[in-house]
């Protein structure tokens, strides 16, 4: 495909230019508006736990975990936690049909180059950061990781029990 070989061309040129954002690391505000218009600015959820996703609509392990996203922003928002996706797709058009078919609760960015080399690279996807309060990166997950192992830090990050804690504590 198209977009997969474009998306290996810019991966592999911004590997000599940048290192990967890490754990402890401050992550750069992002602004962008997202599909409906809105702005999305990451300086605007200080004081909440993100969700920052990079992803793509051709990428299978991205729409797998699109979903659990999306219960986890509806379940959890209350909680403090904000997702924001980085659709690292050529096209917004492309995007826009993916998300009508699979409606996610959290808004959705267009990412580029430029956006990528700011976060260090974005050198696979998916790539998720887990940014905490003050903005720093407190988790990194990079390819097809664990939703269960991303889920738990979610929830010990934001106090919530894990399932069936509260059952057990009654």
């Amino acid at each position: 495909m198209m977009r997969k070989g474009l998306f290996a061309v810019v991966a592999t040129l911004l590997c000599g230019v940048a290192s990967a954002m890490k754990v402890g690391d401050v992550a750069p505000d992002l602004e962008r508006a997202d599909l409906s218009g809105r702005q999305v600015q990451l300086a605007g959820h200080r004081g909440k736990l993100v969700l920052l996703n990079f992803w793509a609509s051709w990428c299978e392990p991205c729409r797998e975990e699109m979903p659990a996203f999306s219960r986890w922003q509806t379940t959890w928002q209350a909680n403090g936690l904000q997702v924001i996706g980085v659709s690292m797709d050529d096209s917004s058009d492309d995007v826009r049909a993916f998300l009508a078919a699979h409606p996610v609760t959290f808004p959705v960015v267009m990412g580029d180059a430029q956006l990528a080399k700011s976060f260090g690279g974005v050198l696979g996807l998916p790539l998720s950061y887990l940014i905490d309060g003050q903005g720093r990166v407190i988790a990194r997950y990079q390819g097809e990781a664990s939703l269960k192992t991303m889920e738990a830090k979610v929830r010990e990050l934001l106090s919530v029990p894990a399932r069936g804690a509260e059952k057990r504590s009654r």
